[in-house]
C-alpha cells in the first residue's frame, strides 16, 4: 500500500482515535452500560480492539481516503467505510465479541460517518501543526 501519511501523522491520528475510544466506552460501555466487550466490566481482551483494530483500521482509512480526488469520491468512501464499520459491528455482535443493551447498530450507522470525519479533521490539524512547526524551525 503507497503511504500518503507521515509516520507522525499515522502515529498522531492512531493516538488520537485510542483515546477518543476509551474516552467514549468510559461512558457508554462502563457508566451506561449500553454496549460493551465480550462481557460486563473491563475486559483484557477488548484491548486488542482498542490498541489493535482501531489504529489500523484508522490508519488505512486515512491513507487511502488521500487519493480520492473529487467530493463524490471521498462521499462514497466515508459512506463505504461506514459500512464496512457496520458490518464488522455486527459480526462482532453475532459472534458475541460485542454486546449490546441499549445501543442499537443504526445508531452506529448514524456516527460512523462523523467519526470518520472527526479523524480528517484530527489528521488536518495535525498536518498544520507539523507545517507550523517546521516553519518556526526554518526561521
Amino acid at each position: 500500500m503507497p503511504k500518503k501519511l507521515t509516520k507522525t501523522e499515522i502515529f498522531s491520528t492512531c493516538m488520537f482515535a485510542c483515546v477518543f475510544e476509551l474516552i467514549v466506552n468510559i461512558y457508554l460501555d462502563l457508566k451506561l452500560d449500553w454496549y460493551g466487550y465480550f462481557q460486563k466490566g473491563v475486559q483484557w481482551g477488548s484491548l486488542i480492539v482498542i490498541f489493535g483494530i482501531y489504529p489500523a483500521a484508522n490508519a488505512i482509512f486515512l491513507n487511502y481516503y488521500q487519493y480520492m480526488k473529487n467530493f463524490a469520491q471521498k462521499f462514497w468512501y466515508i459512506i463505504g467505510c461506514s459500512v464496512f464499520a457496520v458490518v464488522y459491528e455486527w459480526l462482532a455482535e453475532v459472534s458475541r465479541y460485542f454486546y449490546y443493551n441499549q445501543w442499537k447498530i443504526w445508531y452506529s450507522a448514524i456516527l460512523y460517518p462523523f467519526l470518520f470525519l472527526i479523524l480528517l479533521a484530527v489528521l488536518k490539524s495535525v498536518r498544520k501543526l507539523i507545517h507550523s512547526q517546521y516553519e518556526r524551525i526554518s526561521q
